[in-house]
C-alpha cells in the first residue's frame, strides 16, 4: 500500500497547475477515498475537475490569474474518475465539478470560487494555508 500511495502521489504532482497525467491504477473505495483525502490535505488548492468543463477551466483560470498554484486532478484522466466522483458526492454533497477545496476545506463549485473572489475573501483564505504551512511544516505553497 505505501508503494501504491507514492505512485498515486507522484501522480497526482504531475497534475498540478494544469499538467494533465492518466493513471488506470485500480483503487478500492478506501484507497479513494484516502487518496482524495491525502491529495486535500497535502495541498493548498485542489480542482477535482475534468478537462472539458467550461466551469472547471473558469475555476483554474481564476487562480492561475491570482498566480496562485494549486492541484488539478482531471477526472477524465483517471480510468477510475467516476468512482472519485462518487466519493466527492459523498463528502461534498455534490457530484458536479469542479469541487474546489482550500486549506483543507470544500469551498464549493466554479460560480462559488468565484463569488468568494469577487468579495475578497478568495485570495485570503489560499493565504490562510500559507501561513498554516508556514507554521506547521516546511513544505512550500508558492503563493504570491
Amino acid at each position: 500500500m505505501v508503494a501504491l500511495r507514492g505512485v498515486l502521489r507522484a501522480a497526482a504532482r504531475c497534475l498540478r497547475m494544469g499538467n494533465n497525467a492518466s493513471t488506470s491504477i485500480g483503487l478500492s473505495s478506501d484507497a479513494t477515498v484516502n487518496l482524495i483525502q491525502e491529495t486535500i490535505s497535502d495541498n493548498c488548492v485542489v480542482i477535482f475537475s475534468k478537462t472539458t468543463c467550461t466551469y472547471c477551466k473558469m475555476a483554474k483560470k481564476l487562480f492561475q490569474d491570482m498566480n496562485v498554484n494549486y492541484t488539478a486532478v482531471e477526472l477524465d484522466m483517471y480510468e477510475n474518475g467516476s468512482q472519485f466522483q462518487d466519493i466527492l458526492h459523498q463528502m461534498t454533497g455534490g457530484r458536479t465539478v469542479p469541487r474546489v477545496f482550500i486549506n483543507g476545506a470544500f469551498i464549493g463549485g466554479a460560480t462559488d470560487t468565484q463569488r468568494l473572489h469577487q468579495e475578497g475573501k478568495l485570495l485570503p483564505l489560499v493565504h490562510q494555508c500559507q501561513m498554516r504551512r508556514t507554521k506547521n511544516s516546511n513544505l512550500s505553497c508558492n503563493l504570491p
